[in-house]
């Protein structure tokens, strides 16, 4: 991240072009400016994604279905792990 200092206020410049970037992009975390960053489609809120991120598309849908399969990972490996120790405790 490129900081630059005017006065005490520190500059976040953006990592496309150089100018002082406006956030995050939504997929990489890098600091991009308005024109840098397309808006993303199809989710409850609306995220900025950097250009480069936005050539593999701008939907996130890829991103919360991957979150929501390791959550149900989750639960059905804790699921199978009560239901051995309650067959355990059975005998």
């Amino acid at each position: 991240m490129s900081l630059q200092t005017h006065g005490s206020d520190p500059i976040t410049r953006c990592r496309l072009c150089g100018r002082a970037a406006a956030g995050p992009c939504a997929r990489c975390r890098r600091s991009v400016c308005g024109d840098c960053c397309v808006l993303t489609d199809g989710g409850v809120s609306t995220f900025a994604v950097c250009l480069t991120c936005a050539d593999r598309g701008t939907s996130l849908r890829r991103s919360w279905l991957s979150l929501v399969g390791w959550l149900a990972a989750i639960l059905i490996a804790l699921a199978a792990l009560g239901l051995g120790l309650a067959a355990l405790r059975s005998r």
